[in-house]
């Protein structure tokens, strides 16, 4: 059992950055994938990135490459999600989530969820 407790969102102008974290409960944390997903108002829930267990594997979508960057901290049970040069339509509400194996890039493939971070950007 994992249980996943997101923090870092707030409201930033076009252009900022946040740094989302993601803490992580359970001693096994380091074996797994950890991906991060966002649900904008009225739209279905979207995959951001991932990462694998020893950070050595990475995957984006298309519109956050270059902008955002997913890291982790296995001593600290924590992952996060750097995001810089931030636009309107990054405004939504993010989830991490957490799947044995490899990140994917689809929400059905993670078993544990938090319960998501607010972030608005204004423009």
């Amino acid at each position: 059992q994992v249980q996943l407790v997101e923090s870092g969102g707030g409201l930033v102008q076009t252009g900022g950055f946040l740094r989302l974290s993601c803490a992580a409960s359970g001693r096994t944390f380091n074996r797994y994938a950890m991906g991060w997903f966002r649900q904008a108002s009225g739209k279905e829930r979207e995959f951001v990135g991932g990462i694998s267990w020893s950070g050595g594997v990475t995957l984006y979508a298309d519109s956050v490459k270059g902008r955002f960057t997913i890291s982790r901290d296995n001593a600290k049970n924590t992952v996060y999600l750097q995001m810089n040069s931030l636009k309107a339509e990054d405004t939504a509400v993010y989830y991490c989530a957490a799947r044995p194996g490899v990140p994917v890039d689809t929400y059905e493939g993670y078993d544990y969820w938090g319960q998501g971070t607010q972030v608005t950007v204004s423009s």
